[in-house]
């Protein structure tokens, strides 16, 4: 090979989904184990959005780099009745032996190219401080910082928050709290009830249907639980796992759902998942600065979101988005 070797760029195929995974395999090295396989099955084949689209830049047989986004829906409170079509930028690798050459942007704008005839409206990510840069010299723009709040488990664990300042573990740590999600999620006539009763939320979120619930938090990979209202899922639900991030046990609480103003609901859950989850603290994303069950915003802490429209729609005006929505895999 030669610095001056042509790249063939095109979609990826079934033929070369071996190759692929043997590439973020060397690309990824430490972050790859057996449980691998299953998780990019679940995010880009059995995704309830979609297939992800994915690309390759090949040098002859042999695959140099991948890029692949993952269809994602929102809805447009402004225009309720039509589905905002998305990707999401995620996995991507270029080989040791073809680094510095571009692969990874010619990769994702020829991609972005090919989407914005399909229909699809825009792109989103929360890219770190790292990758930040790469994504905006494509004509990305930064959205803000996504709220977090918290909820200590007892406050004396406070500390535990302000030494958590490092990235979440991927995998969950295993827990008897409340029942594994796909269990309460497998009520599609309960969630379905709860999903039209929900309040109209006041920014771009996610379009949800209890087929995209139960794919999103139904997979054991991730071992999501759930509490539920007393009444059942049609009454309300929250949707937790348990991780380390650094010292620190953390309770993501991914979905909240609860009826159009039913704040009892959702602070009684809220502190389910406190009590039940034997964690240092509950983390959760997007919302009031006051949620119901004792959550309370962190001031100038939160991913940083950032999207590049690719149709004709432009850049929405608000966001409304959770845990659920943007947590990284």
């Amino acid at each position: 090979m030669t610095e001056s070797a042509p790249l063939t760029l095109r979609r990826a195929a079934e033929r070369d989904r071996a190759a692929i995974l043997d590439l973020l395999r060397v690309s990824l090295g430490r972050e790859v184990d057996d449980r691998y396989d299953a998780l990019f099955a679940w995010k880009h084949e059995e995704n309830a959005f979609g297939p992800s689209p994915a690309w390759v830049a090949c040098d002859g047989d042999r695959l140099a780099g991948f890029r692949t986004l993952m269809r994602w829906e929102f809805v447009d409170p402004e225009h309720p009745a039509t589905t905002v079509r998305a990707v999401r930028a995620v996995d991507t690798a270029t080989h040791p032996d073809y680094q510095g050459r571009g692969i990874f942007t010619r990769l994702t704008l020829h991609a972005l190219d090919e989407l914005a005839t399909e229909g699809v409206d825009l792109v989103f990510n929360t890219p770190n401080d790292q990758s930040r840069p790469g994504y905006l010299k494509m004509g990305w723009q930064v959205v803000g910082k996504v709220p977090t709040v918290v909820r200590p488990a007892h406050w004396y664990r406070l500390g535990r928050i302000a030494k958590a300042r490092v990235p979440a573990e991927r995998w969950s740590t295993p827990s008897d709290a409340g029942r594994p999600a796909a269990e309460v999620l497998a009520d599609a006539a309960g969630l379905a009830e709860l999903l039209d009763a929900q309040a109209t939320r006041p920014g771009l979120h996610t379009r949800l249907r209890p087929d995209v619930l139960q794919w999103r938090f139904g997979t054991p990979l991730l071992g999501y639980r759930a509490l539920v209202a007393p009444g059942g899922a049609r009454e309300g639900l929250a949707i937790f796992r348990i991780r380390q991030r650094g010292t620190a046990c953390e309770a993501a609480l991914v979905a909240l759902l609860t009826r159009a103003g039913d704040r009892r609901t959702a602070g009684r859950l809220v502190r389910a998942v406190a009590r039940e989850a034997e964690a240092d603290y509950v983390l959760a994303l997007g919302g009031p600065a006051w949620w119901p069950g004792g959550l309370v915003r962190l001031p100038r802490v939160g991913p940083i979101l950032t999207c590049k429209p690719i149709g004709t729609k432009g850049s929405p005006s608000r966001w409304d988005l959770t845990l659920g929505d943007i947590e990284l895999f």
